[in-house]
């Protein structure tokens, strides 16, 4: 046995073939039949989640010493399943990516631990490694067929649990990083559903693309496939501002599929009532509140963008798994006499940067009468690094009194055509400040920049001195321009009321 197959021969069946399946029939076609469409490669953000995975996976396996680790290779699936047999018949304490094949199903187990190593009695506990922090649906299909096949080999399972990040850790510890979530009666109660499982997932394989399939699936999981079968028309109705999918299909289960198909009474928020009269205008709908909330915006105004990292393996200390971390700011200043001048800071070294990030804002924005934002991010990462540098909570409290949100009087006053329903700063951006652009900038969303700034910071020896220089620049100059945007959309917004 082996990855492939031949071209008479269904495809075989994985444990990660057999959730995409109970996902989604058609994202499981499109994973094997056409994996290498553009909607499935993973961008720098879904890559690096898969890196962080397998760094959580090898450190799962030292909180059991002495096992035996099975090499995996995809393409190397039988001699996996070989190697397995040597460390089963020596008495292994527990074996990592211990592999099987029954059923038609290919598994590889995270880690197999044998219970009461020692004894002569053979039974095992299943752990799946997942670098989440909680139990998600998708956890126990997962779960409950590696439980399956695992049996139909003969390995008397008698445990299944999931192995998860522990939400109540904080670097270094002494709490450990991971929580072992005993999940045994629902893999057991799941084991009835799995032969039908099975046989759909092999009925999906063996036909052609069963074409867009738009339903409550859709809303379980982040589908790379949603715009290949929900319907992209700009009018449709989940691109109503705050429709989600779910609202979405609840309205196509009724008949309304597009914007012209809401009933003149249909209870709709006030935002998505502007959208809508925007585009039927085909022009900038303003609400008359905007001079009035714009009153706030004035005298010495200061401008801060924050960017951030979050690992799944805390970096420094006091850190959860995941928690958001500020390593970088830009901050523009507006003087009255309309001077913009620039601050910038990144963190230099691998060093927790949070106290110096705090003195280098605090000293930044001192004499700001208002520091502009564009959303309550800013405002969570102030509340973080009071956290983290108490002895700057004076300051930092000072300095979110003096917070001024530019977001919510976008959101509360204007809609345009080209927002699409949203009020993030790249969709208002282009239609109201046409002269500034994150279009082919070489960092060019925020999620991007997190993954490269992890890097950067944590991993600096994987860079020439040459290429880590140029990363920092364009860091740099993403931040910067976030902020340069908020300069810009606060003078379109002057300009709109006369002021």
């Amino acid at each position: 046995m082996n990855g492939s197959t031949d071209s008479h021969s269904p495809p075989r069946l994985s444990k990660s073939r057999v959730v995409a399946g109970w996902k989604c029939p058609r994202y499981l076609w499109w994973k094997v039949h056409n994996k290498d469409a553009p909607e499935l490669q993973p961008s720098v953000a879904d890559q690096d989640r898969m890196d962080q995975g397998k760094r959580i996976g090898r450190l799962a396996t030292e909180r059991f010493p002495g096992g035996v680790e099975i090499e995996y290779a995809p393409d190397e699936l039988d001699r996996m399943a070989r190697e397995t047999r040597a460390p089963l018949d020596a008495g292994a304490p527990a074996i990592y990516e211990a592999s099987f094949f029954e059923d038609g199903v290919f598994v590889a187990v995270d880690i197999l631990e044998r219970l009461d190593p020692g004894q002569s009695t053979e039974a095992f506990r299943l752990i799946e490694v997942k670098a989440t922090s909680s139990l998600k649906d998708e956890h126990i299909p997962d779960a409950g067929v590696q439980l399956h096949v695992l049996r139909k080999a003969g390995i008397d399972v008698r445990e299944v649990a999931l192995m998860h990040l522990n939400k109540g850790y904080r670097h270094p510890g002494p709490d450990d990083l991971f929580v072992l979530n005993d999940i045994t009666e629902q893999a057991e109660a799941f084991q009835p559903e799995i032969p039908a499982l099975l046989d759909f997932c092999r009925a999906a394989l063996s036909g052609d693309d069963p074409g867009p399939i738009i339903g409550e699936q859709c809303t379980r999981f982040e589908c790379p496939l949603l715009n290949t079968c929900w319907p992209t028309e700009p009018d449709h109705i989940r691109n109503l501002n705050g429709v989600g999918l779910k609202t979405a299909l609840k309205h196509m289960e009724a008949g309304v599929h597009s914007f012209g198909d809401l009933p003149a009474d249909a209870r709709i928020s006030d935002k998505a009532r502007r959208q809508l009269q925007s585009i039927q205008s085909g022009e900038l709908k303003l609400e008359p509140t905007l001079t009035s909330d714009l009153q706030r915006f004035r005298g010495h105004l200061g401008f801060l963008d924050f960017e951030t990292i979050m690992r799944a393996e805390p970096p420094w200390d006091g850190l959860a798994p995941y928690e958001q971390v500020p390593v970088q700011f830009s901050y523009h200043e507006r003087l009255p006499h309309g001077t913009v001048t620039h601050t910038e800071w990144l963190a230099p070294d691998t060093e927790d940067p949070r106290e110096r990030l705090a003195r280098a804002l605090v000293e930044a924005t001192r004499d700001a009468d208002g520091v502009v934002v564009y959303t309550g991010y800013e405002k969570r990462c102030i509340k973080a690094l009071k956290e983290a540098v108490p002895e700057l909570e004076p300051e930092l409290d000072e300095l979110l009194s003096r917070l001024l949100d530019l977001e919510k009087v976008v959101g509360r006053n204007l809609a345009h055509p080209d927002f699409k329903g949203k009020t993030s700063i790249k969709y208002v951006l282009t239609p109201l400040v046409p002269e500034l652009t994150y279009e082919g900038m070489d960092v060019a969303d925020g999620m991007t920049a997190s993954v490269r700034l992890a890097r950067l910071i944590l991993e600096p020896d994987t860079f020439s001195e040459e290429a880590r220089e140029a990363e920092r620049r364009a860091l740099l100059e993403y931040c910067k321009l976030d902020t340069l945007a908020m300069v810009r959309l606060l003078e379109r917004l002057e300009g709109l009321v006369g002021g």
